[in-house]
């Protein structure tokens, strides 16, 4: 491997550790919005199952709830966009935050595909220059 060769591997390998860590943030904001949804979900059931009166806890956030009373569970809002919310009935609303559930899964699956072919990249990459680098301090040993 040529000089030039070996500097252009570590910068491809910088590139992919880049890559890698982009990817991983991508990967852990999925999973926080996946784990949103799903307390979401759960608290829309329980509301759905709830009666005018009755008790349950709301999620507000950072992992705290506030206890309730039921006063209207025909509907509820749902963030749809960047500011925009629209008025749902529960089932709709379940509905709508399974289909984002999905779809947060599936780019999250993605994402961890994409992972683990660049770390597999990487890693052969990593070799290859760790290998050169010997060849190197061989050859420099030897001519000594």
């Amino acid at each position: 491997m040529k000089d030039d060769e070996l500097r252009q591997a570590m910068a491809v390998l910088d590139s992919y550790n880049k890559q890698l860590e982009n990817l991983n943030r991508q990967a852990q904001m999925l999973q926080a919005s996946m784990d949103d949804l799903l307390r979401a979900r759960e608290t829309l059931k329980a509301l759905k199952d709830a009666k005018e009166g009755d008790e349950v806890l709301l999620p507000i956030g950072a992992s705290s709830f506030v206890n309730v009373k039921v006063a209207d569970r025909t509907k509820v809002l749902v963030n749809v966009g960047t500011r925009v919310s629209v008025e749902k009935t529960i089932d709709e609303a379940i509905d709508f935050i399974v289909e984002n559930g999905n779809d947060c899964s599936e780019t999250l699956k993605n994402a961890v595909n994409a992972m683990t072919q660049i770390e597999s990249l990487a890693n052969d990459l990593t070799l290859a220059i760790q290998n050169e680098y010997r060849a190197r301090q061989q050859n420099n040993q030897q001519g000594l």
